[in-house]
């Protein structure tokens, strides 16, 4: 029983250590950019060590989609327990997006980056960066219900439109950040968006 035990946890551990060292190559390459070979390279692993922990490619992608998308949210929404009011974590939120990580993970937003490629490809991965944009909208959303609620956020405003708004100039500054190859888009358009965050609060 031990034994079986032992197995299992080295089974999982391996697992995860395929997960980690793969979301990197997808998240730079994409799923149609990233060949078995890649993987194995970068994994030290043959075809069939891979295959051993996952069916098939499209798995192995779906769970470094995962990984990639838990690494990149931890850090943005770090801080947030601290913060008094709603309209401080909301402000928090965008200066831990505009902020350049201690630990980026390398080929930029994984959502950004596996819509784009999977706006008319593979349904799987579309649907998980689906899940994670709304996870992330929903994030918000309640944030600015809670101000709401907490008479510290004006009545009129619709938090789901709070939510698509931040998070589409976020994710369009990272577009243009990419392209010009520096952060200041995402300067720009942090300081525009804290001043339309702050327009939110209700009348003194």
């Amino acid at each position: 029983m031990a034994a079986r035990a032992t197995k299992i946890t080295r089974g999982n551990a391996t697992r995860r250590r395929i997960v980690e060292q793969s979301a990197a190559v997808f998240n730079r390459h994409g799923y149609s950019g990233t060949s078995m070979s890649a993987l194995m390279a970068v994994t030290g692993l043959e075809k069939g060590g891979l295959y051993r922990h996952f069916e098939s490619k499209e798995e192995l992608a779906a769970a470094a989609f995962d990984y990639a998308w838990e690494t990149v949210t931890e850090p943005r929404r770090r801080g947030l327990k601290d913060c008094a009011t709603s309209l401080e974590k909301l402000l928090l939120l965008v200066r831990n997006f505009v902020e350049p990580p201690a630990r980026a993970l390398p080929g930029g937003c994984p959502l950004l980056n596996t819509a784009i490629e999977n706006d008319d490809g593979n349904p799987v991965l579309r649907e998980k960066a689906r899940g994670a944009l709304d996870e992330w909208r929903s994030v918000i959303a309640e944030i600015v219900r809670e101000g709401q609620r907490g008479r510290e956020l004006r009545k009129d405003v619709d938090p789901v439109a709070v939510a698509t708004i931040v998070i589409s100039s976020l994710e369009g500054a990272i577009m243009f950040s990419r392209l010009e190859k520096t952060r200041e888009a995402l300067f720009t358009v942090g300081k525009h968006l804290e001043g339309y965050l702050r327009s939110l609060s209700r009348p003194a």
